[in-house]
């Protein structure tokens, strides 16, 4: 096996064994404590300019399938995991984690201690890394990390983004018939995609939606000409704050039509009903981040991938804070006191779960119909 090196822009590094493509990658190192659903993480267009580490030791167990993806390709810079299991076992596998890797040209690391880097990026925070099996000076690796750019300021929304806008009627996963149609499309949702996970789609014509996917660019009037009765702002990656186009479009829809906003979509809401938002040291990614909802008192377990929050000390008096994060007391979710739109920082189309928090897309739902009855009367 041949060796493979990561470097840290703060000095630090590990020596492990490549497994996937061999080469060099660099991107903002962060951890991702799932159990399982690695290939939903790398294809979730939201670690765009970021390096996994997986924090649960043995990955690649179960191999890879073409219907377990979120989008077109694994966006993931680079993967780092403690121990890859080249044997994969399951009746869905088609092929192994290191095939998968290296058809997408990604490089991976393995036989490091992981729970030593996370420790450390818990510590110092996430920061720029180089994973490397051409180059393997430590000394040498660490200055190119130093030179990378840092993800605040960068806008990665619109180099994921869909160049096109299209419609899909693709419906949930069954464990008989796999996925499946949508026939009864009663609501028309336009969502924007800043990122977007297929999952969210997929629930919406679930749900009798007719979904069109817009580019991140798309202007306001385009979406109103096409007569929605909702708008949905979704995940994505980087920062926020330059993604000024979105939030201009926003702006202006939001006295028009119902909005529902996650993650990005969170964020740039937030930002176009005026607040703030700033950088986490290290960000929530996993799927076990347990969120209060104010209004019951209910905590549910949810998926996250964000390394952005919302200031809400930030944000008018108009708008209100509905869910916390009980770890360290971050927003996860605001509505709007007088107008039809709510968002949440999480996923609640989480896949491969948990699904606790899925009852916001039937809220979203309900929202879309008051107001569908109100425009009629």
């Amino acid at each position: 096996m041949k060796k493979a090196v990561i470097a840290l822009a703060d000095g630090a590094w590990f020596e492990g064994v490549s497994f996937g493509a061999e080469g060099e990658a660099g991107g903002e190192v962060v951890f991702n404590t799932s159990m399982a659903g690695y290939q939903e993480i790398l294809t979730d267009p939201s670690y765009k300019g970021q390096m996994v580490t997986m924090t649960y030791p043995l990955i690649g167990n179960y191999g890879v399938n073409a219907e377990d993806v979120e989008s077109r390709r694994p966006w993931v810079e680079a993967f780092i995991v403690k121990e890859y299991s080249g044997y994969p076992s399951n009746w869905r596998n088609r092929g192994s984690l290191d095939g998968y890797l290296k058809s997408y040209n990604i490089v991976g690391i393995q036989g490091i201690d992981t729970r030593a880097l996370t420790k450390h990026i818990r510590d110092f925070g996430a920061q720029q890394g180089i994973i490397s099996t051409i180059d393997t000076d430590p000394e040498s690796l660490i200055r190119k990390a130093k030179a990378r750019p840092s993800m605040a300021g960068q806008d990665l929304a619109k180099t994921v983004s869909c160049s096109e806008l299209y419609e899909t009627r693709q419906t949930t996963w069954d464990i008989e018939r796999g996925y499946g149609e949508s026939k009864n499309t009663s609501l028309h949702v336009v969502a924007y995609d800043f990122g977007i996970k297929r999952n969210i789609l997929r629930i919406l014509s679930t749900l009798g939606c007719r979904v069109t996917v817009v580019p991140a660019a798309t202007s306001w009037r385009e979406v109103m000409a096409m007569r929605p009765d909702g708008v949905l702002l979704s995940n994505g990656p980087g920062d926020p704050e330059p993604v000024t186009y979105a939030v201009e479009n926003i702006k202006a829809l939001l006295d028009k039509v119902p909005i529902f906003g996650i993650c990005l979509g969170h964020q740039l809401l937030g930002i176009a009903l005026g607040g703030r938002t700033y950088k986490l040291k290290f960000g929530h990614h996993g799927g076990n981040q347990p969120v209060m909802d104010l209004g019951t008192r209910k905590v549910e377990i949810t998926s996250q991938n964000h390394g952005f929050a919302v200031d809400m000390e930030s944000m008018p008096d108009g708008v209100e804070i509905t869910h916390v994060n009980l770890n360290d007391n971050t927003v996860e979710g605001m509505r709007h006191k007088e107008l039809p739109i709510f968002s949440v920082q999480y996923h609640p189309e989480a896949s491969p779960g948990p699904h606790d928090s899925a009852y916001l897309f039937q809220r979203f739902i309900a929202m879309m119909e008051i107001e569908k009855i109100k425009v009629k009367s």
